[in-house]
């Protein structure tokens, strides 16, 4: 599967990346009711961060904000289940296909490449920071140096005409 295809079903909830059970149904090519039954039957398999239930306002938080959910689902009844990286490492093990098995695969690759993303951003960030403190410095030298200048002029405009010094024409 397109590793972009991936990255836009991954959202960011309660400050972790997840995946919902109708994704990972659609692309595990399975119903949500299926998936949705095989996490229950293994339920200790799936603890709070590896899954976890959306809760009304979440689901409701993530309609809005997001244009690409299925319009059948906006309407459902029941909030989706959502699924971290070790979630989905764990779900494959528990449909125990050779689709999910692939799809699995590719998934945890996304997450991966998320993650290298957000890294290089962060050390982006700090060459930024360190760039801008830097220039920050240099324009207060430059401040004070103008600063000095002004003054300078200042004093010898004040100060009377001296007679000049050396040989006259």
């Amino acid at each position: 599967m397109e590793l972009q295809t991936i990255q836009n079903k991954i959202y960011e909830i309660r400050g972790s990346k997840i995946m919902l059970d109708f994704d990972l149904a659609e692309m595990y090519e399975t119903e949500t009711r299926t998936l949705k039954q095989a996490v229950r039957r293994n339920i200790n398999r799936f603890p709070s961060d590896f899954m976890f239930q959306l809760s009304k306002t979440e689901w409701q938080e993530l309609i809005t904000s997001c244009d690409n959910l299925p319009q059948r689902l906006k309407y459902s009844p029941s909030t989706p289940f959502a699924f971290t990286e070790q979630g989905v490492a764990m779900l494959s093990s528990v449909l125990n296909s050779d689709i999910a098995v692939q799809i699995s695969i590719s998934i945890i690759r996304a997450f991966v490449l998320i993650r290298q993303h957000l890294a290089d951003y962060k050390e982006l960030e700090k060459k930024i920071n360190t760039l801008q403190e830097n220039t920050n410095m240099q324009f207060n030298d430059i401040y004070q140096a103008l600063n000095i200048l002004l003054d300078k002029e200042k004093r010898d405009t004040t100060q009377k005409k001296r007679k000049q010094i050396g040989y006259k024409k």
